[in-house]
């Protein structure tokens, strides 16, 4: 038996890690695991559980096959670990904070995962891009540019995904994701 990968997606300002560390203790009581990131930032910085390596660690690791997914975005790279390959082949579920970008080369290695995508209401997300203060101003607008492209783009496959709005109460994002794996089975 084989589990199911849940493909978390959204823009940066969304709320996945906040949406993530809340569910994490429902989630992994059902039996899911949750895939730790790796990031070419350092951990403080990522603002989630996440390595933080050097782009030339990260480099190294492409080279290993150390990856069962990697991709690069706001000039950063991610990478999701390939122990998820062992967990899913052992019948566990996977979560993992994924990529709107990345989403078909996710589909064309885990045909049956389960894409979900975490959104917000433009001015919330631009709000909490401000309040973060990572980026320039300019960055936070191609930040949306790029978020309302994607999120047009995914909605040419409407249908292939499941959308939770975080746009108010977190714990409403919560209890979203936690009733949405809860129904497709993914879990348990």
């Amino acid at each position: 038996m084989t589990g199911t990968l849940i493909y978390l997606m959204g823009p940066s300002g969304a709320g996945k890690d906040s949406v993530l560390q809340a569910a994490r203790p429902i989630l992994e009581a059902e039996g899911c695991r949750i895939a730790r990131r790796v990031i070419t930032r350092s951990a403080e910085a990522a603002g989630e559980d996440a390595l933080g390596v050097s782009p030339e660690a990260f480099e190294q690791r492409v080279e290993a096959g150390a990856f069962a997914l990697h991709w690069r975005a706001n000039g950063l790279a991610y990478g999701i670990p390939r122990d998820i390959d062992d967990w899913l082949a052992a019948g566990h579920s996977v979560l993992v904070n994924g990529s709107r970008a990345h989403l078909p080369v996710a589909r064309q290695r885990y045909p049956d995962l389960l894409a979900v995508l975490l959104s917000v209401e433009p001015e919330v997300l631009r709000q909490r891009l401000l309040a973060r203060g990572r980026e320039t101003a300019e960055q936070i607008e191609a930040r949306l540019r790029r978020s309302a492209e994607l999120t047009r783009d995914l909605g040419a496959e409407a249908g292939d995904w499941v959308r939770i709005d975080n746009s108010g109460p977190l714990a409403h994002a919560v209890g979203a994701l936690v009733e949405l794996v809860g129904r497709s089975r993914a879990c348990g």
